[in-house]
């Protein structure tokens, strides 16, 4: 993890995570803009961005979906994440229950991996560092496990003039892990797509829009419920999609 030094924007690296850490403690959620997290993933080591967001343009299509949609396309790995070593776990579907998400869940889901380069990809190393470090910090140390079960989901959800894309199509849910990061890749095109926060309660917390490269939110699971409106096309006779990066964490 990297030392307590300045970052370009004059705050330390301390300071920047706490800017993240303290709302995500609060309101269980926190959201930034690129602005901001460009510089502080910098320091975990975030480096040829734009090699790691062109791997979103070799995603296959997610054929699990209960609503017979084939706007989605995906590539899935996963990793056990410890203070001190990224390890990247054999290949395995991806499983939710019914509790969590009704549309697709109760089935054992194989989706094609990420690829070696990208699952190795300073870039993703990067933001799965940060989230650790937030996982770690805001989990009370009796509960804190030595390494998290990490999961990394590349997303493509593409919008037609005749069908919108669905970013969240089970709905208003909860993931059934420990801690979501949702960061954005790439809007093309795009219209809409505002994620919007819900308490346990279902009552609106909080709403934003990922709008660009590295706007990133976190959320934790346990305490808010989140979506994501549809998107579509904003000119008809274009291709248009919303590209984003999941990473969930949960006790082994």
């Amino acid at each position: 993890m990297p030392d307590d030094t300045d970052c370009p924007s004059g705050q330390t690296i301390l300071q920047m995570v706490k800017t993240l850490e303290d709302p995500l403690a609060e309101t269980g959620f926190t959201y930034q803009q690129e602005a901001f997290m460009r510089p502080l993933l910098e320091q975990f080591g975030l480096k040829q961005w734009n090699d790691f967001a062109e791997s979103w343009n070799h995603l296959g299509v997610d054929r699990y979906m209960a609503d017979g949609g084939r706007y989605r396309r995906r590539r899935y790995a996963t990793y056990s994440l410890t203070q001190d070593e990224i390890l990247r776990k054999p290949h395995q579907p991806h499983y939710q229950s019914r509790d969590y998400n009704t549309l697709n869940g109760g089935i054992e889901r194989w989706f094609k991996p990420v690829t070696a380069a990208t699952g190795h990809h300073p870039a993703l190393l990067a933001i799965l560092k940060l989230t650790h470090r937030i996982a770690s910090d805001l989990t009370p140390a009796e509960q804190r496990p030595h390494a998290w079960h990490a999961e990394v989901h590349q997303f493509r959800i593409e919008a037609s003039p005749d069908s919108a894309g669905q970013p969240t199509p089970e709905g208003l849910h909860r993931d059934g892990v420990d801690w979501v990061c949702v960061l954005m890749v790439s809007r093309e095109n795009i219209a809409s797509g505002e994620t919007t926060i819900h308490d346990l309660n279902r009552k609106t917390v909080g709403s934003f829009t990922l709008t660009h490269p590295l706007d990133t939110a976190f959320v934790n699971d346990s305490r808010v419920y989140h979506g994501v409106t549809p998107v579509k096309p904003v000119d008809a006779s274009r291709p248009a999609h919303r590209d984003v990066l999941v990473v969930t964490l949960r006790h082994q």
